[in-house]
């Protein structure tokens, strides 16, 4: 499971982010992951918990937000919405399909105390 790994960097950037702004303690952490990302929400969120356990995070509630999918076809030069990475194109059906959008995973906020 990835995910845990990723709740670990996560934790990471925001304890350091934390610190540096003179924090005692992580009130709430807003993420963006794209649908496209690979990166299953809840398990990420359980994954969370865990490793914040014990840490100026614990307790903290994370949010997350969806960032849908979105590609550029070759074929038709048109961008489109993506529900997964090597799907087709919805306006020509061709299978040309670069993603553009909907592939990250990042911290947008963090609220501090």
């Amino acid at each position: 499971m990835h995910e845990m790994s990723l709740a670990e960097g996560v934790l990471q950037l925001v304890e350091e982010t934390a610190r540096r702004e003179g924090a005692a303690r992580v009130k709430t952490v807003v993420l963006e992951i794209g649908q496209l990302s690979s990166v299953e929400p809840e398990a990420l969120k359980f994954c969370f918990e865990a490793v914040a356990h014990g840490t100026m995070a614990d307790g903290a509630a994370l949010a997350i937000l969806d960032v849908p999918g979105a590609g550029w076809c070759m074929a038709c030069s048109a961008t489109v919405p993506l529900q997964e990475v090597f799907g087709t194109c919805p306006q020509c059906g061709g299978y040309q399909v670069q993603a553009t959008g909907g592939t990250e995973m990042r911290v947008k906020e963090i609220e501090i105390e």
